[in-house]
């Protein structure tokens, strides 16, 4: 859904997170998340590990962003598009990688 229609006080399935369509839903499903409160206290850099582990293949890393964008909402920030997260993103694995 889009973070402009987003309603904090109507979240019952995933696809009522913002940017979370049909393939959102399906890599929570693989990480056998089914309810958007199953992701309080999530860390998206680890569900995008897991996501890779699980399906054997490497993601693209944008879908770190998405993760991002509903944990910290489910966490109590605004919504927000998922590409606010893709600088951050970029700085955090320049850092993971530069320290091995």
């Amino acid at each position: 859904m889009h973070p402009d229609k987003v309603d904090r006080q109507r979240l019952k399935k995933l696809t009522d997170l913002p940017n979370i369509g049909k393939a959102g839903v399906e890599d929570f499903r693989v990480l056998g998340i089914h309810t958007p409160a199953e992701l309080v206290g999530r860390c998206p850099y680890e569900m995008f590990d897991k996501l890779c582990l699980l399906t054997g293949k490497r993601h693209d890393p944008c879908v770190i962003d998405v993760f991002m964008s509903v944990t910290r909402f489910m966490n109590g920030e605004p919504a927000r598009v998922w590409w606010a997260y893709t600088e951050e993103r970029k700085q955090t694995l320049a850092v993971r990688k530069a320290d091995g």
